[in-house]
């Protein structure tokens, strides 16, 4: 009797076993990695700004320049309504993707044919009608508030006298105020690096020798003017004889802020023209919106400034002739919820991070597979209509709080990145009853994936160019 009771129990035992092997074996989400989102009724912000650019903060620490980082959105007020302005800046980050993919495919075409540390606050720029990030510099003496791009080179602001110019919040650089500004010759090679770097040909003026650049970006923005000398102050730290545009004619997607800040891989970058100062290597931490705290963007190769609550962990920056001045890597991989996706797409995942880029696109099979696991764990929760380039949406607005399956990119060298919840949705509506995965889909498979910058919230980005790499850890963004 005693023994077929403990038959009975040892078979009792192997079938729960058995059970929850299938359970695991067969995705039922139960036991799935997730993170909470909280849906407050003030998730999405009134439009009450008050500006702050012209005052941002900026310090030096151990030789470290810190400077303060916002959202576009946290400094100039808006001008049009909510639905409009998300619609025209993702409209915008669309055009934004399509230049980087086609200028990969044309290069593919015609090739076939001592050193400091910085730290500078770093603020969203929604406010000024981007979803990037800006830091203020001062320039010549003028501080001025501009946009942080790791995917363009030529840094430049909008100076006077201007011929052709888009309105922005603080005075315009006016080089007659400055004893330190210079014109570069069109003669010179300096000049002549501008094609590497922009795309384009320096040329002569009408009617004087000096060298004017053009810069068109992939929305139809543009700046054009002169190109010259200045003194660049980031923090404590002067850089003496800085190369930058001098923008006379200039029109597009800018918002309120003075101009851009080019932190790309050519010799006319931020970061190869200070070399000398901070080693090549520069980080940032992108703050979320919600909270409505800057992050920051430090110069400099002192680790100490960092807040991050995880390791640093490395993976290898790719060299590609065909982009040599952007930053790519090895996407390997991703998993949901744990959950590791299959898709044709890992075999050849050469991904482009950019801070400029808004939402993440994957190509079509990862995004497939990724958007299928993430529908089968995120489930129970009404539909809503797509927007825009997002096309998983849901109403959300009977809920306070969801919990959503979280999500893991990897790259080569084993560095698993993981996503903050504040970036895996988009809030289309205030009412939150249109909330979109806020990721996108490329059209081909033969596309070059690209890491936007709502998907690098609370992550402290490490870029060094000296050594090849570039890190990630996971790190609460605010400036201190």
């Amino acid at each position: 009797m005693a023994g077929s009771t403990i038959q009975r129990s040892m078979l009792s035992l192997l079938l729960l076993l058995q059970v929850m092997l299938f359970i695991s074996g067969n995705g039922v989400n139960c036991l799935k990695e997730r993170d909470v989102l909280l849906l407050p009724e003030s998730q999405i912000r009134k439009p009450t700004y008050t500006p702050r650019c012209s005052s941002q903060r900026s310090r030096t620490e151990k030789g470290a320049t810190i400077l303060e980082m916002r959202h576009h959105d946290s400094s100039f007020r808006i001008t049009t309504s909510w639905h409009d302005k998300v619609e025209m800046l993702l409209s915008s980050d669309e055009s934004r993707v399509k230049s980087f993919q086609s200028q990969r495919k044309k290069a593919v075409s015609s090739r076939t044919e001592q050193i400091s540390d910085s730290e500078l606050p770093l603020s969203s720029g929604i406010k000024l009608q981007t979803l990037n990030f800006v830091v203020t510099i001062d320039l010549g003496g003028q501080n001025m508030t501009v946009i942080v791009d790791t995917g363009s080179d030529l840094t430049w602001v909008q100076c006077q006298p201007c011929r052709y110019c888009y309105s922005q919040q603080n005075p315009l650089f006016s080089p007659s105020l400055s004893p330190t500004f210079h014109s570069i010759l069109c003669n010179s090679s300096t000049c002549a690096s501008l094609q590497f770097a922009t795309g384009n040909l320096g040329v002569c003026g009408i009617d004087e020798p000096n060298c004017n650049y053009i810069v068109n970006y992939g929305d139809g923005s543009y700046t054009h003017g002169e190109l010259g000398l200045e003194q660049l102050k980031l923090g404590d730290t002067a850089i003496e004889g800085f190369i930058f545009g001098c923008g006379q004619r200039n029109q597009g997607l800018f918002g309120g802020v003075s101009g851009l800040m080019g932190l790309g891989r050519s010799q006319l970058s931020v970061v190869s023209q200070t070399l000398a100062n901070f080693g090549g290597v520069f980080s940032y931490c992108l703050p979320s919106e919600e909270e409505n705290l800057p992050g920051s963007l430090i110069l400099g190769t002192d680790l100490s400034q960092y807040k991050n609550s995880t390791p640093i962990s490395y993976t290898r920056i790719v060299s590609n002739p065909q982009m040599p001045t952007f930053y790519l890597l090895n996407f390997t991989g991703a998993s949901v919820g744990g959950v590791p996706l299959q898709a044709p797409g890992f075999a050849n995942g050469v991904t482009l991070i950019d801070s400029g880029t808004v939402i993440t696109r994957l190509i079509p099979s990862v995004y497939k597979a990724l958007k299928n696991e993430f529908l089968k764990q995120f489930t129970g929760y009404p539909s809503a209509p797509s927007f825009s380039i997002l096309d998983t949406c849901f109403n959300l607005s009977g809920y306070r709080e969801v919990e959503i399956p979280n999500l893991k990119l990897h790259f080569e060298g084993g560095v698993q990145v993981k996503i903050d919840v504040s970036g895996m949705f988009y809030f289309v509506k205030r009412d939150v009853s249109q909330v979109c995965l806020a990721l996108a889909s490329l059209s081909s498979e033969d596309d070059i994936g690209i890491i936007g910058n709502y998907q690098q919230k609370n992550l402290r980005v490490v870029y060094n160019s000296k050594d090849s790499e570039l890190g990630f850890a996971e790190e609460k963004c605010h400036y201190l």
